[in-house]
């Protein structure tokens, strides 16, 4: 490792290289196409979550027609697709438009602090060659787009089990498995119940390298919905009116029919429970007791739904393969894992699919002038930009909808932003709420991983222009029309800011 006095400059830099990262890349470069935009990237290749995520099955859970961008077509047949698949179009992306050109892996920004008196964000990053060698290096910048994700990539959510050290067998997080990981004939405990679990429940018995027997075993169960890995009707419209029109279309069509599903599973939540009820019978043996598995004690939505395409989750459990345990943990044992009635669950693995561990702005912590932002003091305008942080955006997509889907009204946000500041000959541009602003949470799920992190997380108003929906449709509507609220957005000069912390710091 060496410390160097490398200091370059630029207009625009995004952090991450994920699907969030690459499509503000793509957009911003196409607003301002004279300005030096960087694209930075912490890891050693592009991707996000999909070049993280090696657990067996991974996978979309939703469909990429519409997950993906939409300036470039999905062409695989299917919608639901597998994990390697992803991660090849957002490399093919890349390339195809020219982000190569930008991108600059095994770049990790450690630290961001903003100057008023010259408008710049200075970042701190610690550049990696390929032999491992260290570089510490400073990015100075005027606006700055987080696309980091909403969760920590170097550690998963790891609840305390006790006799955790006793069990003889292995002890895997999904978000930290082995690629070359050998579970075949094993006995298998997934200890979750959300949609890593119930992806790898059936993945992990297709193929020669398949488990003897695996079991979910879940505290609390949730709901879990089949959905076609293929979409036919996609396949035809791209038929039907060529590949860039079919596809717009199949995302018209998933945009509004996801829209529906989740309007209606809300405001009638009887209905979808009963509903979820049938189906989810409809897919098992029998004899199998689906209020004490499949009953959550939430209404749809309260969490994000689980799907499974294909029904191959349900017909793991209806061949007999695999099976689900609806019981709390006493301790690890020897032989497996012991419940509180008493019961064994006997194990040569043990993966504990127990969540996510949230994190804004990839754990960067900003200051300002030198003052630490505290995330949670913030409200967030239009979902996007961080009250009180100057020149910066952030991507934070959607909890009843497609996350991605929302990365170009804020990349468009950012660009009105900065086309504001350079029409009008202002350097700073600060989000500043109302003093009376009445504020409530970011994100409307009871998931565990939000609420463990709720107290770290920014807030938002009740109403425009500081507000986001959870729901592309109704959110789109927020972004209609000029995007930039002098009244909320505080624009200035460098050098009147420059006076203002001068006659600040004479005051005190």
């Amino acid at each position: 490792m060496k410390d160097t006095d490398t200091t370059e400059s630029a207009d625009i830099v995004i952090i991450g290289a994920g699907l969030s990262g690459i499509g503000a890349a793509k957009y911003l470069t196409d607003d301002f196409p004279d300005k030096k935009i960087l694209l930075l990237e912490a890891r050693d290749a592009v991707g996000g979550t999909w070049d993280l995520f090696k657990y067996p099955g991974i996978r979309s859970d939703d469909s990429v027609h519409t997950y993906g961008y939409e300036f470039k077509p999905w062409l695989h047949e299917e919608a639901i697709a597998d994990g390697p698949l992803i991660r090849d179009y957002i490399g093919e992306t890349v390339t195809e438009f020219g982000l190569d050109k930008i991108l600059r892996l095994r770049h990790r920004v450690t630290a961001a602090d903003w100057s008023s008196e010259e408008a710049r964000w200075t970042l701190q990053v610690t550049a990696t060659d390929e032999a491992g060698n260290e570089t510490h290096k400073n990015i100075r910048s005027r606006f700055v787009f987080s696309g980091t994700g909403y969760y920590r990539y170097d550690k998963g959510y790891e609840p305390h089990f006790e006799g955790r050290e006793d069990f003889r067998g292995d002890i895997l997080h999904p978000q930290h498995w082995p690629e070359d990981y050998d579970y075949s004939g094993k006995r298998v405990v997934i200890v979750g119940s959300g949609a890593t679990a119930v992806t790898m429940l059936p993945a992990m018995l297709v193929g020669e390298g398949a488990a003897a027997h695996v079991t979910m075993l879940q505290r609390t169960p949730s709901y879990v919905a089949s959905v076609p890995r293929v979409d036919k009707l996609a396949q035809r419209l791209m038929k039907l009116f060529g590949t860039k029109r079919g596809y717009a279309a199949t995302r018209l069509k998933n945009i509004w029919s996801d829209h529906l599903l989740v309007t209606v599973l809300c405001r009638f939540p009887n209905f979808g429970r009963k509903l979820l009820r049938k189906l989810t019978t409809k897919e098992l043996p029998a004899d199998f007791d689906v209020d004490a598995h499949f009953n959550p004690p939430y209404n749809p939505w309260d969490q994000r739904l689980c799907v499974t395409p294909d029904n191959e989750f349900f017909k793991a459990i209806r061949e007999g393969n695999a099976d689900v345990v609806t019981e709390h943990i006493e301790r690890f044992i020897p032989e497996g894992i012991l419940l509180k009635s008493g019961k064994t669950l006997e194990a040569d693995l043990i993966v504990t699919a127990t969540g996510l561990v949230m994190q804004m702005l990839g754990g960067i912590k900003p200051t300002v002038d030198g003052v630490p932002v505290t995330m949670s003091d913030t409200v967030l305008y239009r979902g996007a930009l961080i009250s009180g942080v100057p020149n910066w955006a952030m991507m934070l997509g959607y909890t009843k909808a497609t996350w991605t889907l929302r990365v170009s009204n804020v990349s468009r946000l950012a660009a009105d932003v900065i086309r504001t500041m350079d029409a009008k000959g202002y350097d700073i541009a600060v989000p500043v709420p109302p003093e009376d602003l009445p504020t409530t949470d970011l994100l409307d799920l009871s998931a565990g991983y939000i609420q463990r992190a709720k107290h770290e997380l920014p807030r938002q108003g009740v109403a425009l222009p500081w507000r986001m929906h959870t729901t592309f449709v109704r959110d789109n509507r927020l972004f209609k029309g000029r995007l930039v609220d002098e009244d909320h957005i505080r624009f200035a000069t460098r050098t009147s800011a420059a006076r203002q912390l001068t006659t600040v710091e004479a005051a005190s």
